[in-house]
């Protein structure tokens, strides 16, 4: 069910989800993960802090702390989900991955069609949940960091070094481009 809840607030910090449809593993099979740090370096220039995140074979969770009042949350988040679903699907092309770009192109929906979409690669909607303190920003960064290896992921044998995470830097202080540690930002959380 698509949520479209208006997250405007600047200056705080926001958990966010992007998941694939259908939970499909898509940044996995279209080897997209650049298409996510591509974004990321994206957020930067519109000066949207990225405090944390993981990038997992079917979804994306991060964390966020937008400031710029032209790009609010919303945008930020549909503006990357474009261009992730443009590269992910590009790259499924090149992989000659027709079964799943034909599951793609089943799902999206009539009224979209006509808007000229031509695959669902994302869910309707995204997550995002306003952290209202320090521990519950450093909550969603255990989250955040041990997904790799929770439930049935076994992306790495210790969270610290699955390569597509901010766990390094905040565990081992290992440089990453893309952070902002969350204690350098000037929000209500900080």
């Amino acid at each position: 069910m698509s949520n479209h809840t208006n997250h405007s607030e600047l200056n705080e910090v926001y958990f966010c989800t992007i998941t694939c449809y259908q939970w499909l593993p898509l940044f996995e099979e279209a080897q997209a993960y650049d298409a996510v740090y591509n974004w990321f370096a994206h957020l930067i220039k519109d000066n949207c802090a990225i405090l944390s995140y993981v990038l997992m074979p079917n979804h994306v969770h991060c964390l966020l702390f937008p400031t710029n009042k032209l790009k609010p949350l919303n945008h930020l988040l549909s503006e990357g989900k474009r261009f992730m679903a443009y590269a992910i699907v590009k790259n499924l092309k090149n992989k000659d991955k027709t079964a799943l770009l034909h599951t793609l192109q089943k799902g999206v929906q009539e009224n979209e069609k006509k808007k000229g979409k031509k695959h669902q690669v994302f869910r309707l909607s995204f997550d995002a949940r306003k952290c209202l303190d320090e521990q519950m920003v450093e909550q969603k960064l255990e989250y955040i960091h041990h997904n790799p290896v929770s439930g049935k992921w076994n992306l790495a044998k210790k969270f610290v070094e699955y390569r597509h995470s901010s766990a390094a830097f905040y565990e081992l202080g290992v440089k990453n481009k893309y952070i902002t540690h969350y204690k350098n930002v000037d929000g209500k959380t900080g």
